[in-house]
C-alpha cells in the first residue's frame, strides 16, 4: 500500500467519521474511496442487468410463496 500525504478539511473529515462510524482518518478515507468507486460503477451494473435477456424457462419459473410463520419465530 502506498503512503500518501494529502491535505483534508478537518471539519469535513470529522463529519465523515461521524457519518461513517469510523474511528481513524485512514479508515474514513478508505471507506470514502471504496464508496465513490461503488457509486460510480453502479449505473453500468444496472445497465448490464436491465439489458440481460432471459430464456423462457427462467421467465416462467414457478413462484414460491414465503413461509410467513418462519418470520415470526
Amino acid at each position: 500500500m502506498a503512503v500518501t500525504s494529502i491535505d483534508i478539511d478537518p471539519e469535513a473529515l470529522k463529519q465523515a467519521k461521524e457519518l461513517a462510524g469510523t474511528t481513524s482518518n485512514r479508515e474514513t478515507v478508505d471507506l470514502a474511496l471504496r464508496t465513490l468507486i461503488a457509486v460510480r460503477r453502479q449505473p453500468a451494473a444496472v445497465e448490464r442487468i436491465v439489458g440481460r435477456r432471459f430464456a423462457p424457462d427462467q421467465i416462467d419459473a414457478p413462484t414460491i410463496a414465503p413461509d410467513m410463520g418462519a418470520a415470526a419465530r
